[in-house]
């Protein structure tokens, strides 16, 4: 069996669906302002993957936050799975 190489590509929620997009997957915890379901097309959304308020807030509050929110986010998503 060979490997197949999956490519994952980034791209605002708010930019048209293209026909080679593949899955459209939705990662945040709150819905973009002023997107209808309609218009974002989307294949899931996966809020509780997202990084937590308090992470995200943290993220945005602190320019330095980046370095330490990585191993945050981590530990935040292996609480979640224990539970």
């Amino acid at each position: 069996m060979t490997a197949r190489a999956e490519t994952i590509k980034l791209k605002r929620v708010y930019a048209a669906k293209a026909d080679a997009d593949g899955a459209r997957l939705l990662v945040d915890r709150i819905w973009p302002r002023g997107l209808s379901k309609e218009r974002a097309a989307l294949t899931a959304w996966l809020k509780d993957v997202a990084p937590s308020t308090e992470l995200r807030h943290g993220s945005i509050m602190s320019p330095l936050a980046g370095r330490s929110s990585a191993g945050a986010t981590l530990q935040s998503l292996s609480i979640k799975r224990k539970s």
